[in-house]
């Protein structure tokens, strides 16, 4: 399991990594104050006005980077921090939901497909790491001289549900990255933002998508260990 334990370890530091840089981003790009004075609750409002959309709401939720889009009631919630606040960080992350709003008004396929897999992935998430371990006794317990490898059966399943939160990761790279360019490209094309406050949005949402990136990479480099396992190699 020493294998195991380093893909951990490094997963995580480049995590904490990833997302100190993008906590430090944001705090910079807070100080970046709009010349058009809109908070981020207005930003979000406009945004869905000018992509014809009546029935989503905008509202408060507490908590930082706390902000997401609803599909289920229609709302894009923002952090305290990005609802009343006026700067190019809170324009990044309201215009960003929005663009998850705007995928779930015309149909966005990755979208929908995320939403489809959330149900199952939800269920493999709370049970995968018990099915896996127990997989692993069950191997170690029933291996022979003539089948060295045990039974795999419970491990399989258990590697098969790691491979759909997997796969769920990197179904979400799409989405994520195709709101942000959404979010840039309304931000950019209706004048919201100056040349200069542009640069902190496109910056912040940058290091925001690198978020997911890191965690889909992280997850492909677990999958694999287990499946390494499933095969019979072990370190």
């Amino acid at each position: 399991m020493t294998g195991y334990y380093v893909i951990i370890g490094l997963s995580m530091l480049v995590s904490w990594l990833v997302s100190a840089r993008l906590k430090s981003k944001f705090e910079h790009y807070s100080k970046v104050h709009l010349r058009n004075g809109m908070s981020g609750k207005e930003v979000a409002e406009k945004m869905l006005r000018d992509n014809g959309i009546n029935d989503v709401q905008v509202i408060s939720v507490p908590g930082q980077l706390t902000d997401h889009y609803n599909p289920a009631n229609k709302t894009v919630n923002l952090s305290e921090g990005v609802y009343m606040q006026r700067n190019a960080a809170a324009a990044a992350v309201a215009a960003h939901e929005c663009g998850h709003a705007v995928q779930h008004a015309v149909g966005y396929s990755m979208l929908q497909l995320r939403s489809k897999l959330v149900p199952l992935v939800s269920i493999s998430s709370n049970l995968m790491q018990f099915v896996l371990i127990a997989g692993i006794v069950l191997m170690s317990a029933t291996q022979t001289i003539d089948n060295p490898n045990g039974n795999t059966t419970v491990l399989a399943v258990g590697v098969a549900m790691f491979a759909l939160t997997t796969l769920f990761a990197f179904v979400t790279l799409p989405v994520e990255y195709d709101a942000s360019n959404r979010a840039m490209k309304w931000l950019k094309d209706t004048g919201t933002v100056t040349s200069e406050e542009f640069v902190g949005v496109k910056d912040s949402l940058t290091w925001a998508a690198r978020t997911y990136l890191v965690a889909a990479l992280g997850s492909l480099a677990q999958l694999l260990y287990w499946a390494s396992m499933l095969m019979g190699r072990r370190d």
